[in-house]
């Protein structure tokens, strides 16, 4: 049962002693405290979005008109926030989504390290990137005891591809994740302006310089000639995916398939049809393509054509509130992208931890007096929209 509204108390608490958190407990503090840690050419690539970043903004603003309406006399004494994914049980509701650039985001530049470790610290699983500061099987081993993903961006060379999946098999992680949307990279005019893109300087690309296929490739390794490398990685990324290659990635992996980047209904429809084991609603919190529509405005359509399968869910989620309302329009469980990786701009695991922890406070507490003991019955009150 639930125990994660406790920690307000733990903060009140320790407020009598003159203790003060170390940490913000709400996003906009959040945020503005990470960018100047930060720095601008890292703030502008991870706070950046596509365009006027108006799909973005707009990702975060919609959970403004989803509203719920709370039920009284309900013992809500007990919250029960704990799902089931793939066979097993996870304490909540919540992952940390793949972001690509945690490496950097810590001070030490082991970000994928202290993401991993927060998850390990909190039971909320981590979805590590492909692209990463550290090996991927060093990162699964920081998440302790807690399950993790692997979200793969699939390389034009296939033998690489399955190397990736195969190392993330033997490492342990549950899942896989293929992100579908960035086989091209999105007009992003902050990294634009600034001619910055991290992955051309060398950066969060350990997961291909240690890997044997990679290397194979390469006349000299990368410790040696790393910019051949970086030239390399740069000519194999980005493969075009249709649903014909459902039935190679079948074939490679027993792992559970989730396709990150579904946002139609009859996407999510040919998904179940080829053998996804899960669907991912999200639109790369805006990142990849502007001038779409708020993504947790698109969830319960997708949610309705996906049918018995989970559908996972991110963009645009900045509170425990925000989560809640996804779960009440369908999601099985909901992704915590930039926060988190604020969060370890701020302090590390500590600081993702803290961020994690904050969202599930808020997430059962609103539970609680909103009448909802159970995700069940969040699920039952659902979630209006307040502005038609």
């Amino acid at each position: 049962m639930s125990y994660f509204g406790a920690m307000q108390n733990e903060i009140y608490n320790a407020g009598l002693k003159g203790i003060l958190p170390d940490y913000p407990v709400d996003f906009a503090t959040l945020e503005k405290r990470a960018h100047e840690a930060m720095g601008s050419s890292l703030t502008n690539y991870v706070a950046g979005g596509c365009g006027d970043e108006h799909t973005q903004d707009q990702n975060a603003a919609a959970f403004h008109h989803w509203g719920m309406v709370p039920r009284m006399m309900v013992d809500c004494s007990t919250r029960d926030l704990s799902v089931e994914l793939f066979g097993q049980t996870y304490d909540t509701p919540l992952f940390m989504a793949p972001i690509g650039l945690n490496g950097e985001a810590s001070q030490d530049r082991h970000g994928d390290m202290a993401a991993a470790r927060a998850s390990a610290m909190t039971g909320v699983p981590f979805c590590a990137s492909t692209l990463a500061n550290d090996p991927l099987e060093d990162v699964k081993q920081a998440c302790g005891e807690t399950p993790a993903w692997f979200q793969l961006y699939t390389p034009r060379n296939r033998e690489l591809a399955e190397s990736l999946i195969h190392r993330a098999e033997e490492a342990g992680y549950c899942a896989l994740v293929v992100t579908l949307d960035t086989w091209v990279t999105g007009w992003r005019p902050r990294d634009l302006n600034a001619s910055n893109f991290p992955q051309l300087r060398g950066k969060v690309l350990q997961n291909y310089f240690t890997d044997p296929v990679f290397r194979s490739l390469l006349a000299k390794p990368p410790e040696e000639d790393p910019a051949a490398a970086i030239f390399t990685w740069a000519a194999t990324f980005g493969q075009v995916l249709t649903w014909d290659d459902m039935e190679w990635f079948k074939s490679v992996t027993d792992l559970p398939i989730i396709l990150k980047g579904i946002n139609h209904p009859e996407d999510a429809r040919r998904a179940v049809d080829t053998g996804a084991d899960a669907v991912y609603c999200s639109n790369h919190g805006g990142r990849q393509a502007n001038g779409g529509i708020a993504t947790i405005d698109l969830l319960a359509d997708v949610v309705e054509a996906a049918g018995d399968i989970p559908v996972l869910f991110d963009s645009g989620v900045r509170s425990g509130t925000d989560a809640v309302k996804a779960l009440a329009l369908g999601a099985k469980a909901v992704g915590v992208g930039r926060p988190y990786t604020y969060g370890l701009a701020l302090g590390g695991a500590d600081g993702a931890a803290w961020v994690l922890r904050t969202i599930l406070a808020e997430a059962d507490l609103l539970m609680a007096v909103n009448g909802y003991p159970t995700l069940a019955d969040v699920r039952d009150a659902g979630a209006i929209r307040t502005d038609r």
